[in-house]
């Protein structure tokens, strides 16, 4: 494992990372040439483009929105700054924390807007759930697929040319792009990064990329999955659709917004500790987005949540790197409580969980020895994090003498 000699992203990770000759990461990299962009102008340029998008259709924009601080964020750019007539779109996973469903509905009230929440059967969302486990991984694969496809569609059926989303993920960690690129939404993003690589018909029939067998009873058709079918080019080429991030154009500091949502509209941070993470204010439209869904990336990585949020908070100057290792040591591997709740969602075992989990992990992250994971660490060390669950004749690239 290589770390980043700046914050305390690996070389192997979720986003795209690169390190330079002296072991700053991208992600770094591109944090530092914020202060040397004139914000002014870049206001400017977005006050001069979403002009060109008011009264075209019977909304100026439309955007995608979970109800975190994020969310409030852009609509109060939308409505208060940019004067704008926004359509507010949700996709909803059906696992929101207490707080962030009273966020998310307080949200065509606090900015007077109209709010349509899309909220797929329980029976798929559990199924999918289940599915995106066994065939990739990560149960919350519906969500990242319904987030990034919903919103489209809904532009289409309503005729909205211009898509307002917040920042960009992996530019954002991983410093995938120039803030002079003025990068925009595409549909090869969703699949390739967003996606993982998959897609909607990956999920139907007989999926045939699983690690594990599918059941009969998890089994999907097409007409289960209608919401998750991005639009036709030639639809989005007649309405026109494209997707701007508000990160492009404002100098993005999501404590800071978080902290402004708090005091001019009462937005509320979660009323619990994370197990995880430190922070508080990222995350709450589902419960095991900072819990089992993150442990999923440590097994497959080797990091986790807390490595993301302190690697952020390193590179706005807000945490030193030693006080962001004591955090990520502390929390990157912790086995979260609400993996109970989960496995009673979906009908699993721990055992079953544990077998699964263990199928994904990346082999330069982790080795075994006398039937232990081991990986290094932030600190140099090389630590044990629990028994092996894979049958034997599946151990061998992860065999260390």
């Amino acid at each position: 494992m290589i770390y980043c000699n700046n914050c305390v992203y690996p070389i192997v990770s979720a986003a795209p990372i690169t390190l330079d000759e002296k072991g700053i990461c991208s992600g770094c990299q591109l944090s530092k040439t914020k202060p040397n962009i004139d914000w002014n102008k870049r206001w400017d340029e977005l006050v001069e483009l979403t002009n060109l998008y008011k009264s075209k259709s019977n909304y100026d924009v439309l955007i995608p929105v979970s109800g975190g601080k994020d969310s409030y964020f852009q609509t109060y750019i939308a409505v208060e700054k940019l004067k704008l007539k926004p359509l507010l779109v949700t996709y909803y996973g059906n696992n929101y924390s207490s707080v962030g469903e009273e966020n998310l509905n307080n949200m065509k009230n606090v900015f007077n807007c109209d709010h349509i929440i899309f909220k797929p059967s329980k029976t798929i969302l559990v199924k999918m759930n289940r599915l995106g486990f066994k065939i990739q991984g990560d149960m919350n694969w519906h969500n990242h697929c319904g987030i990034f496809t919903v919103p489209i569609q809904t532009a289409c059926r309503f005729n909205i040319p211009l898509i307002l989303w917040g920042e960009h993920g992996q530019m954002d960690l991983g410093g995938m792009y120039s803030y002079n690129d003025y990068v925009e939404f595409t549909a090869k993003h969703r699949k390739e990064f967003a996606l993982r690589g998959f897609d909607w018909d990956d999920f139907v029939g007989t999926p045939k990329k699983s690690n594990v067998p599918i059941i009969e009873d998890e089994f999907l058709s097409e007409k289960d999955l209608l919401w998750a079918q991005y639009p036709s080019d030639e639809k989005i080429i007649e309405v026109g659709v494209r997707g701007i991030y508000l990160s492009n154009y404002v100098d993005w500091d999501g404590n800071a917004n978080a902290e402004l949502m708090k005091n001019k509209f009462g937005w509320k941070e979660s009323n619990y500790d994370f197990e995880r993470t430190y922070r508080k204010i990222s995350n709450l439209d589902d419960i095991h987005e900072n819990g089992i869904h993150d442990y999923m990336k440590f097994i497959k990585f080797g990091y986790g949540r807390t490595t993301d949020h302190a690697s952020k908070d390193i590179r706005s100057g807000i945490m030193s790197r030693e006080e962001g290792i004591i955090e990520v040591l502390k929390r990157d591997h912790i086995k979260s409580k609400d993996l109970q709740r989960w496995l009673n969602y979906v009908n699993m075992t721990e055992e079953e969980f544990d077998f699964i989990a263990d199928t994904f992990r990346d082999p330069r992250v982790w080795t075994i020895k006398n039937n232990k994971w081991y990986k290094s660490n932030l600190d140099g060390s090389i630590k044990e994090f629990g028994k092996v669950n894979l049958p034997i004749e599946k151990q061998t690239k992860y065999l260390k003498d």
